[in-house]
């Protein structure tokens, strides 16, 4: 039976849950402390993705995990593992939307007039046109990755696909950790708070893209997932006052949570003088052979940490129950008033990969079909 969504707040069928390397993957680090570090983190990740599996499995959710293809790490990069899968992916509707292909194809797309008309490389803003040519991370300027996303996703598209869903690839910089469903209303967020999102990425160009849609832009500076979380009509948690929520969701309770978590993370703010605030293993914040491994070695699949700190950043299960990582009494008392019950799951190093309980999963499947809560707007 072919897969939707168009609520995310509409109760859970199918979900993808990441996976992060194995702890045998770390066998090149000769540093034996840090190599260590490396497989103990790579086992408390899986410990913590069987719980999150665990929690989804008392839903009746069906769980489905990428792949972890062989991989030289002895090259110079690598690519990272599928821990994210929300930044990649985005099931609208019944359209399952996929990460752009291999730079020579997106280009022979635009060549041979087979990409939509709304492309047009020569204009896009310049991160745009390096968010083609490098896409997350595996595809580079001057090499071919050892491997691409289709080789940790392959088993997923073709279980998508012998749905009946169709799969369409996206433009740049629309995923799921950009975009919130709610029914009849798409709400994307920006990459950044300065105003060229208007020479590529705005209202008529998401339009033609998504034309069942009323589309609109809420600019986020970031990942939309790590700023605000529609967690049922009528609230919002957020972590700063977005002045487009009058317009954008007219008359919703706005909880705001401004520098909640900034506190408990103070030895990362030392480190980012270092890394530029890619990372942080808490504990390790001045071992200089975990700053040359992860600069040498791990850089580049690395995020920001500050996108995640907050818990905003959470997974719907049901109008009833969310997950989230850790307490916040301010957002549990706002859940409580609309009885919703969240769920603590541990994410012991969320910080090192810079994933909320929203990146690591990807919602596939939720009963329902469109609303409209603003049928005021036609």
């Amino acid at each position: 039976m072919t897969y939707s969504v168009y609520q995310h707040w509409d109760p859970l069928k199918t979900c993808i849950v990441g996976r992060s390397y194995p702890p045998e993957f770390y066998s090149w680090i000769k540093v034996s402390h840090v190599r260590d570090l490396f497989e103990k983190i790579a086992i408390e990740t899986e410990e913590d993705f069987q719980l999150i599996i665990k929690k989804l499995e008392e839903f009746k959710v069906k769980v489905l995990r990428p792949n972890i293809p062989e991989i030289d790490p002895t090259q110079a990069e690598f690519a990272k593992p599928p821990m994210t899968p929300r930044d990649h992916f985005v099931m609208i509707g019944e359209i399952f939307y996929t990460p752009g292909t291999l730079w020579n194809a997106f280009y022979q797309r635009i060549k041979d007039d087979s990409w939509p008309d709304y492309i047009d490389f020569d204009n896009m803003p310049k991160w745009m046109q390096t968010e083609c040519l490098d896409i997350h991370g595996y595809v580079h300027l001057d090499h071919e990755p050892s491997y691409h996303w289709k080789d940790s996703y392959s088993n997923i598209i073709d279980h998508i696909t012998q749905q009946g869903n169709n799969t369409r690839i996206s433009p740049p910089g629309i995923n799921g950790a950009m975009v919130s469903r709610i029914g009849k209303d798409l709400y994307f967020g920006t990459d950044s708070y300065s105003d060229y999102m208007n020479n590529f990425f705005n209202v008529d160009l998401l339009n033609k893209i998504f034309p069942k849609y009323r589309n609109h832009i809420v600019n986020t500076g970031g990942h939309s997932d790590g700023t605000y979380c529609p967690v049922t009509p009528g609230l919002i948690i957020s972590l700063r006052d977005v002045p487009t929520y009058a317009d954008t969701y007219p008359d919703w309770e706005v909880i705001y949570l401004p520098n909640q978590s900034w506190s408990k993370v103070k030895p990362f703010l030392d480190l980012k003088k270092v890394n530029g605030g890619k990372w942080w293993i808490p504990g390790f914040e001045y071992d200089q052979a975990v700053i040359d491994t992860v600069t040498s070695w791990l850089d580049h699949w690395t995020g920001y940490v500050e996108e995640t700190v907050f818990d905003v950043n959470m997974l719907i299960i049901d109008p009833k129950n969310v997950m989230v990582f850790n307490y916040d009494q301010k957002v549990f008392d706002a859940l409580d008033r609309y009885g919703i019950t969240a769920h603590v799951v541990p994410f012991r190093h969320r910080y090192f990969w810079d994933g909320g309980i929203h990146c690591v999963t990807c919602d596939l499947d939720r009963e329902g079909s469109m609303q409209d809560y603003f049928p005021e707007r036609g």
